[in-house]
């Protein structure tokens, strides 16, 4: 029915404390004070235009300032659109037609990325797919380079496109050198490399996950946080002779043109709500507590489990928590589905929804902190598992 902070109501009057926060996009938290006075300031100046306008170049602006790879950019209406035209760029500038994506990589609906994303990865994603938008996209392992290597070389790959974290793949982190690792294969290879960074981008740092990493791709894909959270927005950014691919009066003959077109796309209402958003996120001060939550929530749920011998595990970087009833840690979305304890994972996911407290994905749960997140709600969480652990011990 409503909601604030770190909190939600349902139409019964029941508060709950929200762990889903927007799909992860509310990296402050619901309705932050600063956003509703940017949205205040901006709707009567218009919700659409339909043309260029000054609150757009600045929300580029913005963008390019603060992810280290975005040298131009190209915002669309959400992160699936964005992900469809980092596909289409990469593609069109190398001449080729695989990619490769990681299996339980999420990159929105699109139809040639809707590949490999739930256990199990070799059945169909959804009906409505044909053989001829998907028969081109490579599943990949999450961490295995050596694997990722052996099919570069027999195949000709325009991308690789991979979520810096997997994210509904059950929030698992790249091990140490796994995306420097990706970055030179690329370079050996001539394949573009992009970043979805529709959930770590503003998430992890002010530039995303490539700063945090240290990894810089050639296309990043961008969505939910960079619109400030609540408004439809993503964006397509990276180098400049990829990015120029797009641009009308270098390319006039549309056969050399990647198009890109929306309606709504870059309209006043996101951009200018998005630029004071981002802006606030530039001053850093958000990402020393979210991500000290994260990791007392991840680092106190791995003791209760063990505590009590339940057979789980905590995965994640920063803000993001996945957990995993299986009995080693995961190290890709394969490992976090084959031996898994699903119906442990689906009764853990009711006990927190009864006790008021949100995650997503009953079979495979995994959270997002926002800034609105305090320690109490995190003691809560604890607590809250450690009654759950008492009543599973050794499962």
């Amino acid at each position: 029915k409503r909601a604030s902070g770190c909190r939600v109501y349902d139409v019964d009057g029941n508060e709950y404390v929200d762990y889903w926060v927007g799909h992860g996009a509310l990296i402050m938290g619901h309705n932050p004070p600063i956003m509703l006075k940017a949205l205040r300031g901006i709707i009567e100046v218009g919700t659409h235009f339909g043309l260029s306008h000054e609150y757009e170049v600045e929300f580029a602006e913005q963008v390019v300032k603060m992810v280290p790879s975005a040298e131009m950019i190209r915002f669309t209406n959400s992160g699936t659109e964005a992900n469809m035209y980092a596909i289409r760029l990469a593609r069109a500038y190398t001449k080729r037609v695989k990619i490769g994506k990681m299996e339980g990589g999420w990159h929105g609906g699109y139809d040639a990325l809707h590949v490999a994303v739930n256990y199990p990865f070799e059945k169909p994603e959804s009906a409505g797919l044909t053989e001829g938008a998907t028969k081109d996209t490579i599943p990949l392992p999450f961490n295995d380079l050596e694997t990722i290597s052996k099919v570069m070389r027999k195949n000709e790959l325009a991308c690789i496109i991979v979520e810096p974290i997997l994210g509904a793949g059950g929030c698992i982190p790249p091990e140490n050198g796994f995306l420097q690792g990706l970055r030179e294969l690329c370079d050996d290879y001539d394949t573009l490399l992009i970043f979805d960074e529709v959930i770590t981008g503003f998430r992890l740092s002010p530039g995303g996950a490539q700063q945090y990493y240290g990894v810089k791709p050639d296309i990043t894909v961008l969505g939910k946080a960079v619109g400030g959270g609540g408004l439809s927005v993503g964006a397509v950014c990276g180098r400049r002779d990829i990015m120029e691919l797009m641009d009308h009066t270098k390319y006039k003959d549309k056969s050399e043109r990647v198009f890109h077109g929306g309606t709504y796309t870059a309209n006043p209402l996101v951009s200018y709500v998005g630029t004071i958003m981002l802006r606030e996120y530039e001053k850093g001060y958000i990402y020393p507590h979210i991500n000290k939550l994260g990791e007392k929530l991840r680092n106190e749920l791995e003791e209760v489990f063990s505590k009590y011998n339940v057979n789980a595990h905590t995965t994640g970087d920063g803000s993001m928590v996945g957990i995993h009833f299986t009995k080693k840690k995961p190290r890709n979305a394969r490992e976090a589905n084959e031996g898994k304890n699903e119906e442990l994972a689906k009764e853990y996911h009711r006990f927190l929804l009864e006790n008021k407290i949100i995650v997503v994905k009953p079979t495979l749960p995994h959270t997002f902190i926002s800034y609105a997140h305090t320690e109490n709600e995190i003691r809560q969480f604890i607590d809250i598992t450690e009654e759950f652990a008492k009543k599973h011990r050794g499962k």
